[in-house]
């Protein structure tokens, strides 16, 4: 059997997958969904496993890579495309993020990879990159789409000790 080592926290319809399927992969949403979207594309949201990334049941430091791309809108139409395709945090988004960020790295192994996509069109990188326990280490801006890496416990602090 297979050990899983990578985690979609909020898979959605796995969008930027290659290999949506992956064996090493556990798929976690807490939402599904199997509709046409108003433009004729089909939205199929299958996660492997039902769960909520603010409370997760896995162990500590269990997987290696975590994928953690959260929703990013607080004003959609619930019934709206966009509400569909990429889920809607509600007023208490901060705590949200800030729970999903601890679990993220709860679960990842020291020194583990943790990757982080955030989309600012509603609400900014600033606001949301704070609710973070740890720095990135880098990461990309395309248009509106942010991505950052973290590795778990790699504080620039923690090198002048090793």
């Amino acid at each position: 059997m297979t050990r899983t080592r990578i985690l979609d926290a909020c898979c959605g319809s796995r969008m930027f997958w290659y290999d949506r399927d992956n064996k090493y992969t556990v798929y976690q949403d807490n939402r599904e969904l199997d509709t046409t979207l108003c433009d004729g594309r089909k939205l199929e949201i299958t996660p492997g496993f039902f769960g909520d990334f603010r409370k997760m049941i896995y162990a500590d430091n269990y997987f290696d890579l975590v994928v953690f791309d959260p929703p990013h809108l607080v004003r959609a139409g619930k019934t709206s495309w966009l509400a569909q395709k990429y889920g809607v945090l509600d007023e208490n988004w901060k705590a949200d993020i800030k729970a999903g960020f601890a679990e993220c790295f709860r679960v990842l192994r020291p020194f583990g990879t943790l990757v982080f996509k955030w989309n600012t069109e509603q609400i900014p990188f600033s606001e949301v990159i704070k609710l973070a326990p740890e720095q990135p280490l880098f990461g990309d801006k395309r248009v509106n789409t942010r991505w950052v890496v973290f590795c778990k416990g790699a504080r620039a602090s923690d090198r002048a000790t090793d």
